[in-house]
């Protein structure tokens, strides 16, 4: 009986490992300046199944870490786009682009980052 149940734990223990493999996705965004890399972070951060998100300024690429069970690489382009800016080949939601700050818009000029 007793080893019974550790075989049980075991395989418990194993299944419960393999449930929440986290992926992680490279997308390419519109961002431009700190503004841009907080707002695109912080709707990505409570977009449910994210579980780790970093902008890179630099190559202007977001790194998100998520539960490919809670969500997927579709959504996470939605929730930049509808942000205001683009997602690798997914265009940016107009309306929302509209909204964000001029020095975040991807068509403003003159204004340095």
């Amino acid at each position: 009986m007793k080893k019974l149940a550790i075989m049980w734990v075991l395989i418990l223990t194993t299944f419960l490992s393999f449930a929440d493999n986290p992926s992680t996705v490279k997308i390419k965004t519109s961002a431009i300046c700190e503004m841009c890399k907080e707002r695109i972070e912080k709707r990505l951060a409570f977009t449910k199944g994210v579980k780790d998100v970093n902008l890179n300024l630099d190559d202007k690429v977001v790194s998100v870490t998520y539960n490919p069970k809670k969500t997927n690489v579709e959504a996470l382009k939605k929730v930049i786009t509808e942000t205001g800016y683009d997602a690798d080949d997914v265009q940016k939601n107009e309306e929302a682009h509209s909204k964000l700050p001029s020095c975040c818009q991807k068509t403003s000029k003159g204004m340095k980052h």
